[in-house]
């Protein structure tokens, strides 16, 4: 009788061809076997009542090292992702120093090595300074892509013209995130939030409005057409950009975040403050509606938490010199299995959304779904657990987070990361051991990928 390195039992398992009761074995990191595998296991976890689906992704999160470590850093990040079910994340380039360079690059591989409790691969920041070093710098192993913010950002990370826009479109291949506020009429609009601060944190959607991520988008995917490259819209928060993203599917993919999802202005505002000013805002309920919709009508292909931490203290400022942005990555998957278990999207859209959607969007090569050859990465679920959202689960280092105190149906059981059991009912296990996420395209280029003999 085979033995394999861990073997999964009694669970129902999310496959591309459904849910499906099956044993899953795992054999030097990879899935060896699916069904009545009836065989031996140097570990084996009991998964029976619990669902057993591909390993999520998450493709936004801001670790804050180097720079920052003082919100977070890339073992504080890591820890809360895979207590929250995450199997990998992708971090931004919006660090101190930027990621602007292959050294950048390289220093942030070091440094997640050892550290980071899951998977991962960082981008690249484009900025006016390195434009002719993109398409090789997207090319290094641990790259996830280049990553364009067309409003405001940290540093020199700030794309807003069209010709060096078109220039950053034109120097690479692989499919680009954005990050699409329209910068000049933000600074046209500046004087809203500085004659009327004390109204707080309610302005911000006004400041930074629909109008500002529909015209960003609109030229992005004009631009996007014209050199003919790939890319991904970063938290889409309006109905106004769903129509125009829509019919540009052959050229642009879709990410929305849980924040979006789940809540909305004026009453996050009213309750939250600070804590929920994000960029781009969160909108109405109406607003809202729209990203569900663009959801069920297929046109959302990921959700990324773009889970951005600050200290308590520094969202304490008053508006608007309190910084954007707030943590996700550990409650992406919590918030997504509440909404699971209020209908309003099936568990196939969510496997879709959380796993299959990032492999397809960014060419991840064998991760995005269970099946015997594929990474042994798995978010293990419990669809029908109650459980509250408190600060004493909560694993990053800013120590705090908008849906605290939150009860949600739906929680993450474990998380195994290539085979290795990371998480296992609120303990992280061993040590940390995440490796570089490997890509389609670029093993290709360096030669990685055989050629067949004619």
């Amino acid at each position: 009788m085979q033995k394999y390195d861990l073997l999964i039992t009694g669970g129902t398992v999310a496959t591309p061809g459904g849910l499906v009761a099956a044993d899953v074995a795992v054999t030097d990191g990879r899935i060896a076997a699916l069904g009545d595998v009836g065989a031996n296991a140097a570990e084996v976890f009991d998964a029976r009542g619990l669902h057993i689906l591909p390993g999520a992704i998450d493709t936004q999160v801001h670790f804050r090292e180097p720079g920052h470590e003082a919100k977070e850093d890339l073992a504080t990040g890591s820890a809360a992702a895979a207590l929250g079910g995450i199997t990998a994340g992708f971090e931004m380039p919006n660090t101190s120093p930027s990621t602007l360079t292959a050294a950048d690059l390289d220093d942030k591989l070091a440094r997640a090595h050892g550290r980071a409790w899951v998977d991962h691969a960082f981008f690249v920041g484009a900025a006016a300074a390195n434009v002719d070093n993109l398409a090789a710098l997207e090319c290094r192993p641990g790259c996830s892509g280049v990553k364009v913010f067309m409003g405001s950002s940290t540093g020199s990370l700030l794309v807003e013209d069209d010709a060096t826009l078109l220039r950053v479109l034109a120097a690479g291949a692989r499919r680009m995130a954005v990050h699409a506020e329209d910068e000049a009429r933000l600074r046209a609009r500046r004087s809203l939030v500085d004659d009327n601060a004390a109204a707080g944190a309610a302005l911000h959607p006004e400041w930074r409005d629909a109008e500002t991520a529909r015209l960003a988008t609109a030229r992005v995917l004009r631009l996007a057409r014209q050199a003919g490259r790939r890319v991904h819209v970063l938290h889409v928060s309006t109905g106004d950009e769903m129509p125009l993203l829509a019919e540009n599917k052959d050229l642009a993919t879709v990410e929305v975040t849980p924040q979006h999802l789940t809540l909305s202005a004026p009453e996050c505002y009213e309750r939250l403050g600070t804590l929920a000013q994000m960029n781009p805002p969160i909108r109405d309920a109406g607003h809202r509606a729209a990203l569900w919709r663009a959801v069920a009508d297929g046109v959302v292909d990921v959700i990324g938490s773009d889970h951005a931490p600050h200290l308590l203290s520094e969202k304490a400022k008053p508006y608007p010199a309190s910084p954007s942005g707030m943590p996700g990555v550990q409650t992406l998957l919590p918030l997504m299995l509440d909404h699971l278990a209020a209908g309003r999207l099936s568990l196939a859209r969510l496997v879709d959304l959380t796993s299959a959607g990032p492999a397809r969007v960014y060419g991840i090569a064998g991760k995005g779904r269970v099946a015997v050859g594929y990474d042994a990465d798995f978010s293990i679920v419990d669809l029908e657990a109650r459980r509250e959202i408190g600060k004493d689960w909560l694993a990053s280092r800013c120590g705090w987070s908008p849906f605290e105190g939150m009860t949600v149906t739906g929680w993450p059981q474990a998380t195994v990361v290539r085979g290795r059991m990371v998480m296992r009912e609120g303990e992280l296990l061993g040590t940390p051991a995440g490796r570089p996420v490997r890509f389609q395209e670029t093993l290709a280029r360096d030669g990685a990928i055989p050629r067949l003999e004619r």
